[in-house]
């Protein structure tokens, strides 16, 4: 009796959907990542911090990459999911440049791609567990978009990913504007990392900006950013909040 009990459960090891695997949950996952345009191309910023769950695992995770000639791609998310689209994007490049017809892939065509890719995952129940943020400067148009994990989309003058979405975007609102110099655009994007660091447990204090623009892509060395955690705010948190939570 006991060899008809177990033989059900080695049937069902063996089957099909034994093997199947997908992302239920996200592990190792990257935070907020932020993009604006400026006077000359475009600027991402992403910290290089690795969460496994809420424990910060991991502090030199790059997560901003060049795509091709014209795009550069920042992603937060399940940080294998990342690199699984990176390889799709590389194979999508090496058969670009196989045609050698003296086109190339550019920053909307990426971006349509990584929609559909997303969408697809997701309507097989197996999604790709990331936020994507694509940027690049093509024949003088400079083009950013951000996809999300079922493929929703759109492309904007300043867009984040995560938290970035509720705590930089209202500065980003506020402060940017079209003319923006690279100085002025760095020091806006630092303003907006140091604001995601203070109230953010997954953000880490030391990230990477990356810039692209008609001569291509330039990633910065990681840096740490000045922080002041004097704030009174910050030295009692439960002041004025009494028979709270």
């Amino acid at each position: 009796m006991n060899v008809m009990d177990s033989a059900p459960a080695k049937s069902s090891l063996m089957s099909p959907e034994s093997d199947i695997q997908r992302t239920q949950y996200p592990y190792v996952t990257g935070t907020s990542v932020v993009g604006i345009k400026y006077k000359d191309g475009i600027l991402l910023a992403a910290d290089m911090g690795g969460s496994y769950g809420s424990t910060i695992r991991y502090k030199s995770v790059e997560r901003l990459k060049p795509v091709g000639k014209h795009s550069l791609l920042g992603a937060s998310g399940e940080i294998s999911d990342f690199q699984e689209i990176m390889k799709y994007l590389d194979e999508l490049i090496l058969y670009d440049n196989m045609w050698d017809d003296g086109n190339s892939l550019g920053p909307k065509e990426v971006h349509n791609y990584l929609t559909r890719v997303m969408y697809n995952r997701r309507n097989k129940f197996n999604p790709l567990w990331n936020s994507l943020v694509l940027g690049g400067v093509k024949n003088g148009q400079k083009y950013l978009g951000t996809v999300s994990m079922i493929g929703v989309h759109y492309e904007d003058n300043h867009v984040a990913t995560g938290f970035g979405n509720h705590l930089a975007r209202p500065i980003l609102r506020d402060e940017w504007h079209e003319n923006l110099s690279y100085e002025e655009g760095v020091k806006l994007l630092e303003k907006c990392m140091r604001v995601l660091l203070y109230r953010d447990r997954s953000a880490v204090n030391k990230l990477q900006i990356a810039k692209i623009t008609e001569e291509g892509v330039t990633i910065s060395q990681p840096y740490s950013l000045k922080t002041f955690w004097n704030f009174s705010a910050f030295q009692n948190p439960t002041v004025g909040a009494e028979g709270s939570w």
